[in-house]
């Protein structure tokens, strides 16, 4: 997995997507995330974070959503999932008309 992700620059190409989906997000929509691998999780919770803190987006959820025992039980690929929610901020809209 490691050597795919390289080889493909996977970690770049999820950058430039969570950019891209930030950028065509109207103002107080909502992106959802869902990371499958540590490395890409990373790289999601960093840009959203980044994002808020300049005021673009807000947090959703602080902490990632993760599938319950239940689900785990019954879905074992669940495990691995975390969920991450941010809203596109109002105030980045009215700065932009200015």
């Amino acid at each position: 997995m490691a050597l795919r992700i390289a080889v493909n620059d996977e970690l770049e190409v999820l950058r430039q997507g969570l950019a891209q989906a930030v950028d065509v997000l109207a103002p107080g929509g909502r992106l959802a995330v869902i990371a499958f691998h540590s490395l890409e999780d990373h790289v999601v919770k960093n840009y959203l974070r980044e994002r808020a803190s300049a005021g673009v987006l807000g947090l959703v959820t602080r902490r990632p959503l993760q599938a319950s025992e239940a689900e785990r039980a019954s879905n074992p690929r669940s495990r691995s999932a975390k969920l991450r929610v941010v809203e596109k901020l109002e105030a980045q809209a009215s700065q932009a008309e200015n």
